[in-house]
């Protein structure tokens, strides 16, 4: 998310520049499942300058400069990082942020994870954290860009402002960002401009299509190492490419006129297809298309014709002779009839133990029972608005002289609901301050926010997030069942295992949900979670029971993995959904897990205590 003015792109179809004549520090970001921009290294963005310059249409092989990103490839043409393992594609872009800030100086702000490796901030967040560190500012709230950290210069650490959890962060020195002057030629931007003809759209094709320039280049060095007669020992082709025409596809992506050839990444050189006026088709590279995708992983994975020799492929660590930005891909080579070959498949996460029989399902030691279900909304009755927000404040006869967080005007004036809420009897000028954490609000201002949340009878401090009463959901009906099963999860070898089966139907939303009378869907479910059958594990489940009755485990809202509006979604209590590995992060080995989701369940009013009452 990168800050206006600084960082904001032009609309010209992806391409950003600068303005004429004034310098800039050039960032690639990438967009993630949450919808946050996250920046590519320096070093990253210096190689994808280097390729822009030679073929503002062509492919970036990302392995080339960083090992870690063999798998990735960026399309140009399409402003799309493809994974060639998995298919999977997101979004990027090419941003501006001004020669003095973070970037430009080369200084890049990490906090610590909870593996104890480090991560760099989003751009628009390191740029701020060095502003205030330059500035000798003793701390900083990022609140301001929709984060609740606190950070603290002294002790180089950042807290999480609703769980008080802190985490290490560092200043590091790295390579300078590239910097670039002026505007980028017309003759380089995006998109490319209209042709004729009808390009080709099967799976086939448009997975060639994404990849086409990268393979060229990387496979015929290789074919040449392998099969030193087959080719020409020149920096042409002998005939035909090794993503042959007359495959069903009409154009390389990002090719030029006939006869020019395609320069590509790594220095070889692939001839041109013949295309209608030499001018590539616009659209050929469907990637900004939903699903494609998919198509093109399943598309991949055609036969080979009987007495046709294919690549070899020994292993996926780039000691074979692929090369490594192939070595993670689905193996997709080319065989003599020019369609892809799945020689080999990205490893899948493990999300289910192996079968149990019924027998073998045993209740959970010292929990009770093994389902717990929730047909209606579960609301406190309460008596009304203005007597739940007066049972938890003390009114101030003198209030400071500083600003109320809700509606930002000063306690010592008028809320700014007044003429809004007026009616309720409550005088604007009215201070009140809250019981637990003593911060201080217009009671207007408590009454709104109260009345614009989920009216159960529960207040929640704005400020420090403190919790008054019973904090309940918005969770749509449904069953949790809880159960154990004579399984180990990794880490945890000495204990079996404990897991919990969520199920929510769709339905229709009530008057608590975003869009009440329209119908929710519910994807994904049954899900299942697992937690170790220890005593800190026993103890998260019965905390979970908790947060479930409380409709605090989903709510509905938009998918953050698929965009999807009206959705069943879960709702900031993390759970482990991953059986035997952890290739989506969602699963074991992870030392911390439990203690974080501990600390997330306080977080929502969810204590140890609420089990004693």
């Amino acid at each position: 998310m990168a800050r206006q003015g600084s960082g904001a792109m032009l609309a010209s179809g992806g391409l950003g520049f600068p303005p004429q004549n004034l310098a800039r520090v050039v960032v690639w970001e990438w967009l993630n499942e949450h919808g946050r921009w996250r920046p590519y290294s320096a070093a990253v963005c210096h190689h994808i300058e280097n390729v822009l310059k030679e073929d503002a249409r062509g492919s970036v092989v990302l392995g080339q400069v960083d090992v870690q990103l063999a798998p990735y490839v960026i399309d140009l043409q399409s402003m799309h990082q493809f994974r060639q393992d998995t298919g999977t594609m997101r979004p990027v872009r090419r941003n501006f942020y001004d020669p003095s800030s973070a970037p430009g100086k080369g200084i890049v702000w990490e906090w610590e994870n909870d593996n104890s490796s480090w991560t760099p901030y989003d751009m628009d967040i390191c740029i701020t954290i060095q502003n205030a560190y330059e500035k000798q500012h003793p701390w900083l709230d990022l609140s301001s860009l929709g984060f609740c950290y606190l950070i603290y210069f002294s002790s180089m650490s950042q807290m999480n402002r609703q769980t008080q959890r802190k985490r290490r962060l560092r200043r590091r020195m790295d390579l300078a960002y590239p910097l670039t002057m002026g505007s980028i030629p017309k003759s380089q931007s995006w998109p490319v401009g209209a042709s004729t003809g009808t390009p080709c759209s099967c799976p086939q094709c448009l997975l060639v299509n994404s990849t086409r320039a990268a393979s060229n280049a990387i496979l015929a060095s290789q074919r040449r190492k392998l099969y030193p007669g087959a080719v020409r020992q020149s920096s042409t082709f002998a005939g035909a490419a090794l993503w042959p025409a007359g495959t069903g596809t009409a154009a390389v992506a990002g090719g030029t006129a006939k006869g020019e050839g395609l320069r590509v990444p790594g220095g070889a050189f692939a001839p041109n297809q013949n295309v209608p006026g030499g001018v590539p088709l616009p659209g050929l590279n469907n990637l900004n298309q939903p699903g494609t995708q998919r198509g093109a992983g399943l598309g991949a994975r055609a036969t080979v014709p009987p007495g046709v020799p294919a690549l070899p492929v020994k292993n996926l660590n780039g000691t074979g002779p692929v090369h490594p930005a192939l070595a993670g891909m689905t193996g997709i080579l080319m065989c003599a009839a020019g369609l892809p070959v799945c020689l080999t498949r990205a490893p899948k996460p493990i999300l289910h133990p192996p079968p149990v029989s019924k027998s073998d399902i045993k209740p959970v030691p010292g929990v009770n029972g093994i389902c717990r279900k929730t047909k209606k909304k579960h609301l406190k009755k309460s008596k009304t608005p203005e007597d739940v927000v007066r049972r938890y404040i003390q009114k101030v006869k003198n209030p400071p002289d500083e600003d109320c967080t809700i509606c930002m005007e000063r306690l010592v004036t008028s809320s700014g609901y007044e003429g809004v809420l007026s009616h309720r009897g409550i005088k604007p000028e009215l201070v009140g301050k809250l019981g637990k954490c003593g911060h201080m609000y217009h009671l207007l201002c408590l009454l709104a926010m109260y009345n614009n949340g989920n009216k159960d009878g529960s207040l929640q401090c704005p400020t420090c997030k403190a919790i008054y009463g019973e904090k309940t959901g918005t969770q749509p009906p449904g069953k949790m069942e809880f159960h154990l099963i004579p399984h180990s999860l990794p880490g945890y070898t000495d204990s079996k295992t404990i897991r919990i089966v969520y199920d929510i139907p769709t339905g229709i939303q009530g008057p608590e949900h975003p869009n009440p009378g329209k119908k929710f869907t519910a994807r994904g479910f049954p899900r299942h979670c697992y937690l170790p059958d220890n005593e800190k594990g026993r103890k998260v489940l019965k905390l979970l029971i908790v947060a479930w009755d409380r409709r605090l485990i989903f709510t509905i809202g938009t998918s953050n993995t698929t965009g999807e509006s009206d959705t069943v979604v879960w709702n900031e209590i993390h759970h482990k959904t991953e059986f035997g590995s952890n290739l989506t992060g969602h699963g074991y080995p992870d030392p911390n897990y439990l203690d974080n989701v501990l600390a997330e369940l306080l977080a929502q009013g969810v204590s140890e205590a609420t089990l004693k009452d």
